[in-house]
């Protein structure tokens, strides 16, 4: 919490283990000993007294114009009953209500580092939103693996139809139609919106089952053409048909060259174009058996010239 107010012995964490759990401890002037369990911090922050509205005055104040920490932790520790209150609205997306509501306390203690009581507004006022804005984040970093709002018109929606949404079915046109209005976004966000929030997560590797592994997206995912065996693969393939059949065609005699390349090198895309044997048995006034015992033993001499190259 130290991103948001440097704090000492305000609100923190009882060990590295009770931190993530959510339990917290309060500073020993106020609560002493340390409370292990969420129901013992909520029945712990319901019984800090509230503050006037002359003395959160006062208190606001002197932190403001002196820096005094002691008016800030007063501050803070009046108002964690709101954000135990404002954290319970958002148990609805499965997330522990021990870390929405440290999240929140965040929030709250960056609302008091920039709370000014010259507005004339109440702290719990202007709490409400960086407390709110803080667990926001936290939903959108930890509802889901793939993050399904990362506009700020996309978490407006996100919230508001998480909200509106009854039961499993989905929208019909007319509350769609009903949400974009009073929204003011675009029917099509809206519906894009809910499709999001419909769909669940889906495990990358599948489950193993009786031995067997189930069909996962790692399956169709992995992109085998970056993979480095295939790369070199790749690389000495492309260099065995451009620089090794050079060196293969420089190995052989003009007469056997010209035949594997009316045969073989002079072929259009389709197939079609390579000279026949009879064809080349008329260029050079011989059998086509000729030719072909020709182009056999070219062939066997490119292969071990291609074999030494490679």
């Amino acid at each position: 919490m130290s991103n948001a107010m440097t704090l000492p012995n305000l609100v923190r964490p009882a060990s590295a283990k009770a931190a993530s759990a959510g339990a917290l401890m309060l500073a020993p002037s106020m609560l002493p000993g340390q409370l292990g369990n969420i129901d013992a911090y909520i029945q712990a922050v319901n019984r800090i007294p509230m503050l006037s509205a002359e003395e959160e005055r006062e208190l606001a104040t002197d932190y403001r114009q002196h820096s005094n920490l002691e008016s800030a932790r007063r501050l803070v520790l009046s108002h964690l009953r709101l954000v135990v209150s404002i954290a319970r609205n958002y148990l609805g997306y499965g997330l522990p209500h021990a870390d929405l509501i440290q999240e929140g306390n965040i929030g709250l203690m960056k609302a008091v580092k920039r709370f000014d009581p010259e507005q004339n507004v109440r702290l719990v006022s202007y709490a409400i939103h960086w407390i709110k804005a803080e667990i926001h984040e936290y939903i959108l970093r930890n509802w889901r693996m793939v993050k399904v709002a990362t506009t700020k018109a996309q978490r407006k929606l996100f919230f508001n139809l998480r909200s509106h949404k009854q039961g499993l079915q989905a929208f019909t046109p007319d509350e769609i139609d009903g949400l974009a209005k009073e929204l003011n976004v675009k029917r099509e966000e809206v519906s894009e919106m809910e499709t999001r929030l419909s769909g669940g997560d889906i495990a990358l590797e599948g489950q193993v089952e009786d031995g067997e592994e189930s069909f996962a997206p790692i399956a169709y995912l992995a992109d085998s053409h970056s993979e480095p065996t295939a790369v070199l693969s790749a690389r000495q393939n492309d260099r065995l048909q451009t620089d090794g059949i050079a060196q293969a065609l420089d190995s052989l005699d003009a007469r056997s060259r010209r035949i594997i390349e009316a045969r073989w090198l002079n072929v259009a895309d389709d197939g079609s174009g390579g000279s026949t044997l009879h064809e080349l048995a008329d260029e050079f006034g011989v059998s086509a058996e000729r030719i072909r015992q020709i182009e056999a033993s070219a062939m066997k001499k490119m292969r071990t010239a291609l074999a030494e190259y490679a």
